[in-house]
């Protein structure tokens, strides 16, 4: 219907009853949604830091980094051919068997993108350090460690410490619960950062004899 001026009648507007019960639907739905995120997420924990991860180890089987919770770690990129390879893998074989797997393992990820002093195969890599070091601990499949191909679990280290690798054999203390606590680079030596590594094994040690 046309009003004299010739224009169009405006269409009705909602009454003011129906905008006062729209509202507070609205905000309750809102409410409700948020409530229902909450129990999900409440549901089902999430593990968070480094033990968190899955990664696949020196043979190609995916693992969880979840079965070393509880013990201290030494997270390392490593390499065959590195200047710092005899003295790092000699020293990190001696501090995993001083120390025993049940509190602690260094964990060993080959890496060629330093130098591209890590250019053998999985199966080469394993058989090197097991033959010459007589490597014990465990390796996983070579990985990028830097840069936008990066693994996960080195991101989550790298963001935690603030510390990215540079080049070969950069170590990363990881304590019981999976938090990234220290990092150093390569010319550290293993003898220097032992004092911290045992810390976190005797603050296991005395846990355990608390809890008896």
């Amino acid at each position: 219907m046309q009003d004299p001026e010739g224009s169009a009648e405006p269409a009705a507007s909602a009454p003011a009853s129906s905008k006062a019960f729209l509202l507070p639907l609205a905000t309750m739905l809102l409410v409700l949604g948020a409530f229902l995120l909450l129990a999900f997420s409440a549901s089902e924990p999430k593990e968070d830091g480094f033990y968190a991860f899955q990664v696949v180890n020196i043979r190609g089987k995916l693992v969880s980094l979840s079965k070393y919770r509880g013990a201290v770690s030494l997270v390392v990129n490593v390499a065959s051919e590195c200047g710092y390879t005899d003295s790092h893998y000699k020293a990190l074989q001696k501090l995993q068997r001083e120390l025993g797997s049940s509190l602690f393992n260094v964990l060993a990820f080959p890496c060629n993108q330093f130098g591209q002093q890590e250019p053998n195969t999985n199966k080469e890599i394993e058989s090197f350090a097991r033959k010459t070091y007589g490597v014990s601990f465990p390796m996983f499949s070579k990985i990028a460690v830097i840069g936008t191909g990066a693994n996960p679990a080195f991101k989550y280290l790298i963001e935690s410490t603030g510390e990215e690798p540079t080049w070969n054999f950069w170590k990363y203390l990881v304590d019981p619960n999976g938090k990234a606590v220290k990092a150093w680079d390569s010319t550290v030596t293993i003898e220097e950062i032992k004092p911290y590594v045992t810390e976190l094994v005797r603050n296991i040690i005395l846990k355990k004899r608390d809890e008896l």
